[in-house]
């Protein structure tokens, strides 16, 4: 039996025999033909980007892939989403995580892979006595090939920025774990953190106009 498990703005996630189809919308306002392979092409580029990470971090894994239809098939990860689990663990335990989320973003850094929507919503803890291995990243709609500290330094920001919004009440401990992850793992850590916090500095400046 399928069932609608999530609707965006760009796709609806469904589960359906213990997969997940992800499929892409047709947008209305858009000519058919364009409409078409714009949804084409970035299918086929999350398919790719999902495909290299799968090789450095734990993702699900893809089954199948209908490009013409705009849809990728692959693992339901049975799980909790970080979002709503990270505040009913310990503070030692959220830490451990966050350390871990630093290092696997560090390692698809390493691979010039950007998240672009690197947030608690889209991390799935699949079983709690295993952290290590099984905190899973999801959804690398937004997600691109970049070699630049800037766009980095931005996947960390949005990570940042999550958990201020969705774990305010020890946010800041728990990106320090982050960074103290990220920065362990990081082919060059400190010039990507260097820049996330001029990443940081123009967003404040721009609150304050």
């Amino acid at each position: 039996m399928a069932k609608i498990i999530a609707r965006g703005a760009e796709a609806i996630l469904i589960h359906q025999d213990g997969k997940l189809i992800k499929k892409r919308i047709s947008k209305g306002y858009r000519h058919p033909d364009l409409d078409e392979k714009i949804r084409k092409r970035r299918t086929k580029s999350e398919v790719k980007l999902l495909e290299k990470a799968s090789k450095v971090i734990s993702i699900p894994k893809i089954f199948n892939v209908n490009e013409k239809n705009a849809e990728i098939i692959m693992e339901f990860i049975e799980g909790k989403k970080l979002s709503e689990w990270l505040d009913k663990i310990t503070l030692k335990e959220a830490k451990e995580i966050c350390r871990i989320i630093g290092e696997n973003t560090a390692i698809i850094h390493n691979q010039d892979l950007i998240h672009g929507d690197l947030t608690t919503s889209n991390m799935i803890l699949h079983d709690e006595k295993n952290r290590r291995e099984k905190i899973y990243f999801i959804d690398f709609g937004l997600g691109f090939h970049s070699s630049r500290a800037e766009d980095k330094a931005v996947d960390l920001h949005l990570l940042r920025q999550a958990l201020e919004s969705k774990h305010f009440k020890n946010w800041q401990i728990l990106f320090e774990a982050v960074l103290s992850g990220y920065k362990k793992k990081s082919k060059e850590g400190e010039k990507i953190v260097q820049q996330f916090k001029k990443v940081e500095s123009r967003g404040r400046y721009k609150g304050k106009h």
